[in-house]
Parts: structure tokens; sequence; C-alpha cells
């Protein structure tokens, strides 16, 4: 077959890095998606040598453009949790047991998507963290006010995040941004 670069003498064909079609991990070695995780069976845990899904994530963790930071906007308070019922036949955890006990706790409220300086009126995903300072160690509690999270696996929520973010050269969020986020095998989630 004839693709016309034949006739140049001195053409080489590209190496993995830097063929656009093919993906690659940081070090160079082919992978076949980086959309799923490496799962015990269909719908079990995800596995710890998934090392694609623990150099994607360690790589978002590692992101520090202030634009591109997910809570960047947010408020802290800071005050303790008190016991007032009995619940240890619930829990174990130190914090509820004895009624009156007093644990130390700060709670951050802050927006998902939008970075530092945008308007508080624009919609976006509302977040929170809660951590408790306890006699056994921290304990953190996060959530996001989202009714159903659409995503099953953990690998595409870096793809997410950077889907919704806002673009950092315009600062507007692009509508089409976030279906790039779904897989190809995925329906693109509704919001």
């Amino acid at each position: 077959m004839h693709d016309g670069h034949l006739d140049t003498p001195n053409w080489v064909p590209p190496t993995n890095h830097t063929n656009t079609d093919e993906l690659t991990t940081n070090a160079g070695q082919r992978v076949h998606s980086n959309s799923y995780s490496c799962t015990a069976g269909p719908r079990g845990p995800v596995l710890l040598e998934d090392f694609q899904l623990i150099e994607k994530v360690a790589q978002f963790n590692r992101e520090r453009q202030p634009e591109r930071v997910v809570h960047a906007r947010g408020m802290t308070a800071k005050g303790y949790f008190e016991l007032t019922h009995d619940i240890s036949h619930l829990s174990c955890a130190d914090l509820f047991t004895g009624v009156g006990k007093r644990t130390p706790v700060a709670t951050r409220l802050s927006t998902v998507i939008h970075e530092k300086g945008s308007p508080e009126t624009l919609r976006d995903v509302r977040g929170f963290a809660t951590k408790f300072y306890t006699q056994e160690g921290n304990w953190d509690l996060v959530g996001n006010n989202f009714p159903v999270f659409f995503i099953r696996d953990g690998i595409q929520f870096p793809d997410l995040v950077h889907a919704l973010k806002p673009n950092p050269r315009s600062h507007l969020q692009e509508g089409c941004a976030s279906w790039i986020s779904c897989p190809a095998t995925q329906s693109p989630p509704t919001f």
C-alpha cells in the first residue's frame, strides 16, 4: 500500500509517544482504553494492579492550575460535634460513644466546577467536606449535591471534571465539552 511517505528518503514511521491515534502510559506502554478500570468481575471492586487507573488519578491529583482546581471557591466553618443520644448500638466509632462527648470538626462548603473568581449566580454542583478530629484519627465525610452520581467507574472522574471545567483560555464553559467525558459505549450523562 502506498501512502505517499515512501517517496521521502528519510521518512521514519512515528513512535508510540508521537502517534496521536494510540493511547499510551507516561512510560510509552500501549493502553487499550483509559475509560474503564480493571475490576474483579463485572461488578466487583477495582483492582490496585490497574496501573493505568493509578497513573491517571495520580496525574489528576497533581494538577495545580488555579483555574482548573476542583472546589476552588468555598468557605470553611470550624466547631464541634456533640453526641446527644446514645447510638453505640449503631457504630463502635469513638465519637459515637458517650452522650455529651465533643469532637472537633471542620466543614468546607464549596462549588465544584467554576474557578475562584467566578460569580456565585452560576449554576454549579455544590460540594461539602467534613473532617472529624477523633481520638482514633481523622474521619473525612464528603459529598456533592448530585441526586444520582452517574459515574460507576472512578477512572472516568478526571475526564468528567476536565469536560465540565471552563476553558482556561476563554474562561467560558463550553456546552459541547460535557459530551467528551463519556466513553463511546455509554450514553451521555443527563443533568
